[in-house]
């Protein structure tokens, strides 16, 4: 493989599996695929049917007529009423959300699993994963000269060998489905969140002193690329730094800290979600949603020719 092609490969995968960089980087860790689109209550769905049907799935844009998407909506209402008794309680559509936050993070597993289960035996072992991600380099080490290149595969190796052994519950080192799911996705699973917290505290701490200070933290989320006056949400966040995120005021941040900061533990982003869309949908004001009011609301739920109608109201509903 050319040196160049592996490693355009491997910063994609990297870009996957540590976040995508941007302008401005978010490190909390919020339900999967969850919207973050700002909720406009009924100005915007966009928020509300990517939550109702999943990031991915709400892609298509003015593919069904209303007539068509309410038809399908109201299949996947059925599959929400979980006990049949007609009525969507909030407990079944916090339920439902949560099923189609968690869908994409096995989908991307499924879809990466054959690359790596290289005997084919149903489980990934350390030592596949290693020659998949990093043969070429390990084979090859004289190609790789340049020190930013070193650098980056020197780091990167020995982190996921410690996140891979931290989601190998058995310590065999040869994942199974879920444990290989714990490994791309640690932020999912309860067991893997301390080595969330150590990752990105990691990834952030330029100085290599164990913290994150300030200026540490905004370089994190914004590169200045001038020289003229920062932007009003910096200075923001410089005011959320002090205020917030050190909590013990020693001018820096140390693990918990950064736990508390990137794995808020007082919100749930399901529960939130569906209590908002009982409250827009709800005309009769008890605490239950019907089908029919599901269906007056519909463009809330799967969008409207303003957002998108929803790729899930194409597909086969067994698969939801």
């Amino acid at each position: 493989m050319d040196v160049s092609v592996y490693l355009w490969v491997l910063s994609l995968y990297t870009c996957l599996v540590y976040g995508k960089p941007t302008n401005r980087k978010e490190r909390v860790h919020h339900e999967p695929e969850l919207s973050r689109q700002h909720h406009e209550d009924n100005q915007s769905y966009q928020y509300d049917h990517e939550a109702f049907l999943g990031k991915e799935e709400a892609t298509t844009f003015d593919q069904l007529t209303p007539e068509e998407s309410k038809d399908r909506l109201g299949k996947i209402v059925d599959r929400i009423d979980s006990n049949g008794n007609e009525y969507i309680t909030m407990d079944e559509l916090k339920a439902w959300i949560k099923r189609v936050q968690k869908r994409y993070v096995y989908e991307n597993v499924a879809k990466v699993w054959s690359d790596y289960d290289l005997n084919k035996d149903n489980k990934i072992s350390w030592e596949e994963y290693k020659h998949a991600t990093y043969g070429y380099y390990l084979a090859n080490p004289e190609e790789f000269e340049d020190a930013t290149d070193q650098f980056s595969f020197k780091k990167m190796l020995p982190r996921d060998e410690r996140r891979f052994k931290a989601a190998d519950l058995n310590g065999d080192l040869a994942a199974e489905r879920d444990e290989f799911t714990a490994f791309l996705h640690p932020e999912e699973f309860d067991h893997m969140r301390d080595i969330v917290v150590l990752e990105t505290l990691e990834d952030i701490d330029k100085n290599g002193d164990g913290h994150v200070d300030e200026d540490e933290y905004i370089a994190d989320m914004f590169a200045q690329e001038d020289t003229g006056p920062e932007p009003d949400w910096v200075r923001t966040e410089r005011d959320q730094f002090s205020d917030f995120r050190d909590l013990n005021k020693d001018g820096k941040m140390d693990l918990e800290e950064v736990r508390h900061w990137i794995l808020p533990q007082d919100y749930d982003h399901a529960q939130a979600e569906a209590r908002h869309l009982v409250y827009e949908s709800d005309t009769d004001k008890d605490q239950m949603l019907t089908k029919e009011e599901i269906l007056e609301n519909w463009n809330m739920f799967v969008g409207s020719q303003a957002t998108n109608y929803g790729e899930d109201l194409t597909k086969n509903h067994d698969e939801l």
